[in-house]
């Protein structure tokens, strides 16, 4: 396997960060890393490029171990961060010769130009980083990581600050770099509709702790039960008593309430439980079996456990 992870644990002093993450992937794969804010999905990747040493569990990246073998693993891979470091009074031609140099490489004048093409910078060498906005960073950071083609890229939300046309721009991209240059890419992100988009295997950490692993459309194809649905209000509902018997509130966003449905639970009867018991419902949305209803109720349960 391309990235190999068993059980990882890690603990920062007294407090344990990962309490058992699995993860495995190969050549040309596109692997979405899910989870909630301080999930361990960034201590994750630290182990994996080596900035980090496991507490225990097994961890193999290109069949190297990131801990004992960091330096030659980072001639292999390429990463983007979520707030990657530039140089802000480099112009990006310069930027990019420079990062070059650091692995060992001399790359001509042309070829720094089709790597900034490539990303969707085409006649912006000249100009310093500083003035880029958020999404050429990103760009650009993308470059950075390419420079070397790298076996395995990791990228921690790399369509960030990108326009929707920017965003299908990356995602065709590395959809190229899987599918026609065997490239396995870790991405790490909240962005749900990139994941739907791009990856064929997924993780959902929660808690320091993997939720589910493998692939998508298998894990997807498991759901049951009568879904998930997104319900606007008049008002304040009456709650916590009024929810009918195994009805679950997800969560609330101003007018509109998540709530999940039981397995073969009649979704008519349950709205006409919910108006008897004072919920005044204006509108009413089914948003079932896509991976946003997925990964709502998965890292719920596990966050509520």
């Amino acid at each position: 396997m391309l990235v190999e992870v068993r059980d990882l644990k890690l603990s920062i002093g007294p407090v344990p960060i990962l309490q058992g993450v699995r993860l495995g992937m190969d050549a040309g794969d596109i692997y979405g890393l899910l989870g909630p804010n301080g999930a361990g999905k960034s201590t994750t990747l630290s182990v994996l490029t080596g900035l980090r040493r496991a507490g225990s569990g097994a961890v193999n990246v290109l069949g190297l171990d990131p801990a004992t073998q960091a330096q030659a693993l980072r001639r292999r891979i390429g990463v983007l961060s979520e707030d990657s470091g530039f140089y802000g009074w480099m112009k990006a031609r310069d930027y990019l010769r420079f990062m070059s140099s650091l692995y060992g490489l001399d790359l001509p004048a042309q070829q720094i130009e089709a790597q900034l093409e490539r990303v969707g910078l085409p006649g912006a060498s000249a100009h310093p980083v500083g003035a880029f906005s958020r999404g050429m960073k990103q760009r650009l950071g993308l470059a950075r990581a390419l420079l070397h083609k790298p076996e395995l890229l990791i990228l921690d939300e790399p369509t960030n600050g990108l326009d929707p046309r920017g965003r299908r721009e990356i995602h065709d991209l590395l959809i190229d770099l899987s599918q026609h240059h065997g490239v396995g890419i870790l991405l790490c992100t909240h962005l749900l509709d990139d994941v739907d988009r791009l990856c064929n295997r997924i993780g959902i950490i929660a808690d320091g702790r993997s939720v589910v692993e493998g692939s998508l459309a298998d894990l997807l194809a498991t759901r049951t039960g009568a879904g998930r649905y997104r319900l606007r209000l008049r008002g304040d509902p009456p709650l916590p008593a009024a929810l009918p018997e195994g009805v679950t509130l997800i969560a609330s966003e101003g007018e509109w309430m998540h709530v999940a449905l039981p397995a073969n639970a009649d979704p008519g009867q349950v709205w006409a439980a919910l108006l008897a018991a004072g919920w005044d419902l204006v509108e009413i949305h089914n948003e079932s079996g896509g991976l946003e209803d997925f990964y709502l109720d998965l890292t719920h349960k596990e966050l509520t456990s």
